[in-house]
């Protein structure tokens, strides 16, 4: 059997015992997983230690199950997952720190590997693995740099935080984030029955606390003592035609979820010091050509009527502690959300402009971004009130079209002829208005002026990262 052998080093500006303890910490794994993946964990006993197993079903193409067990595990140097059984002839993945001095070091990952079926396997995909490594470690390096580079700026002590919405697009990026940076973690879900965290081990708990908007239940005695409450949930609004009855759901659902959420605080003994609550650049409506920031009045329409609404709930919080409302634009990343739906259309060359010109402005956002952002909202206490979570550079529809065309290696599709308003209308019915032929130029002021560095202020390069492109 036949062995292949790769190797990807680079220096972090990060003491080794940091960038180790990121590594070892729950959540290490969903953050070192490429948004293109498409990888589902079934289980995970413990962490990286001797012994410790890790169970997922990934997508080569057709799903597969996968176990890893950990070995040769020593204490700030390295550790290595070797493959027990799943799509490999042989796997074992070294993960190596060494220390460059007292502020660096250089993390290496070593990886030997045999295809199954000897040289036919090797014929058949040895270039293909070879170039989805390249691509799968270049996303790995470069997140463990930002994202420790991140936890660095704001070395205080580690903060207890609640969140609402862990599962959904923004909640399922924003909890690995914060337990690999050693922040302690509570999900807020339906289910009365409080779980296991990422990770299954007893010492890595992300605990749960029981809430239901809908019937007005919330169990806050577990909620005492948190520093921060970040509030996501919401019916999501892009999924189904919008009825009566979704509009309702849509509406109901943010007035309830966050109506309880800042009453709850403000009955509190122990108060969280900030409540970071979801809103949406809807706020603002449709408004063309025009420069928007966190002062610009809001809009008319469903959604503008509904942030507006949203965001209103908060105020009873306002009274004992800070208050952000992040107004999120259009997040993009191929693992879910507008991006995951365009991206097969856009491949087969069918997607074109939304209107003949394509002159609609979106003010798009990356979710590395947009976690970036919720960070820099949880630790600047300079921050407050509306925050226009977006891009420092919107663009018009046909750049979108263009730009995501070009990072796929689409640069003369078919996709010339655009989709005309009254078709989109046609499929999507009110939605369309709201979401997709809407116009609206907003700036990301607060953030600008508060010192946040994006990570990908330009879209193609934003494009090209989540993407692996």
């Amino acid at each position: 059997m036949k062995s292949e052998i790769f190797v990807r080093r680079s220096r972090i500006e990060a003491p080794s015992e940091e960038v180790f303890d990121w590594h070892a910490r729950s959540g290490a794994f969903q953050r070192l997983t490429p948004p293109w993946e498409t990888v589902q964990i079934i289980r995970n006993n413990g962490g990286i230690k001797d012994g410790d197993q890790l169970v997922m079903k990934v997508s080569t193409p057709f799903p597969i199950q996968w176990v890893a067990e950990h070995r040769n595990y020593i204490h700030g140097k390295q550790f290595c997952d070797f493959q027990v059984s799943g799509p490999f002839a042989k796997w074992e993945h070294m993960h190596l720190v060494e220390s460059d001095g007292e502020l660096a070091c250089y993390l290496e990952d070593q990886i030997e590997y045999a295809l199954p079926m000897g040289w036919v396997g090797e014929a058949m995909a040895g270039k293909s693995i070879q170039k989805k490594l390249n691509r799968m470690f270049d996303y790995r390096h470069e997140i463990t740099k930002r994202d420790i580079m991140q936890h660095q700026q704001h070395k205080g002590e580690k903060m207890k935080i609640a969140i609402t919405g862990s599962t959904g697009l923004v909640g399922s990026a924003l909890v690995p984030f914060l337990t690999t940076g050693g922040h302690e973690v509570k999900r807020l879900v339906r289910s009365e029955t409080r779980g296991l965290g990422m990770t299954g081990s007893a010492s890595q708990l992300v605990d749960e606390v029981h809430w239901n908007p809908l019937t007005g239940n919330i169990d806050k005695e577990n909620l005492e003592g948190m520093d921060a409450i970040v509030h996501l949930a919401g019916e999501p609004i892009a999924s189904g035609r919008w009825n009566a009855r979704k509009k309702k759901r849509i509406l109901d659902s943010r007035i309830e979820g966050t109506k309880l959420i800042s009453q709850t605080i403000t009955n509190l003994q122990v108060p969280p010091k900030v409540l970071l609550s979801a809103s949406a650049i809807g706020f603002y409506g449709d408004r063309g050509d025009e420069i928007l920031n966190e002062d610009s009045q809001p809009g008319s329409g469903f959604l503008s009527e509904v942030c507006e609404a949203w965001e209103k709930e908060t105020e009873s919080a306002k009274k004992n502690i800070r208050v952000v409302n992040l107004r999120f634009g259009v997040m993009l990343t191929p693992a879910g959300g507008a991006l995951a739906r365009m991206l097969l259309p856009f491949r087969l060359g069918i997607a074109g402009n939304l209107s003949i010109l394509g002159r609609q402005y979106m003010s798009w956002i990356g979710l590395d971004d947009v976690i970036g952002v919720i960070h820099h909202a949880l630790t600047n206490e300079g921050l407050s009130g509306p925050v226009n979570v977006v891009s420092p550079r919107p663009v018009r529809n046909s750049e979108y079209t263009k730009t995501l065309n070009k990072v796929l290696g689409r640069p003369f599709p078919m996709n010339r002829f655009p989709i005309p308003s009254f078709g989109v209308r046609a499929l999507l019915g009110e939605m369309a208005d709201a979401l997709l032929l809407s116009s609206a130029k907003i700036e990301p002021s607060c953030l600008v002026q508060t010192g946040y560095e994006f990570r990908h202020p330009e879209l193609e390069s934003s494009l090209r990262f989540m993407m692996g492109r």
